[in-house]
């Protein structure tokens, strides 16, 4: 039996700022963004090249978590110093690259605090 990891939360205080953040400056493509009812917002994004998404939620008892308090989401690339220079150009606040030898790190944080990891480890495309 498979067991797919597909979809994460991720919590935020403002959805319209997170969902322009992951969308315009770190370069994910929104998957959907629905109002079911009138307190329950539901905003899919998925990184490209990726087979998980993040879910921005509201009012969805089941997820609540205090917005920044996620902590070293993982984003696997196959070049980090490209990857970093391109959410750099974008206006992503990157950190410097980690050289740990056969993996390699660089974080960024979204507008809430949540923080993020590049990793690229050799060999592997």
């Amino acid at each position: 039996m498979d067991f797919k990891l597909e979809l994460i939360p991720v919590p935020v205080a403002d959805i319209d700022r997170a969902k322009s953040f992951y969308m315009e400056q770190v370069g994910f493509r929104l998957d959907h963004d629905v109002r079911p009812s009138a307190t329950v917002r539901v905003v899919q994004l998925t990184p490209p090249g990726s087979g998980c998404s993040i879910v921005l939620g509201e009012g969805m008892a089941g997820i609540v978590m205090p917005a920044g308090s996620l902590r070293g989401l993982h984003l696997v690339v196959a070049n980090i110093a490209e990857a970093r220079a391109e959410l750099a150009g974008r206006g992503v606040p990157m950190g410097e690259i980690q050289d740990l030898g056969s993996i390699k790190y660089a974080g960024f944080k979204d507008p809430d605090g949540n923080t993020w990891t590049l990793q690229e480890i050799a060999g592997r495309k």
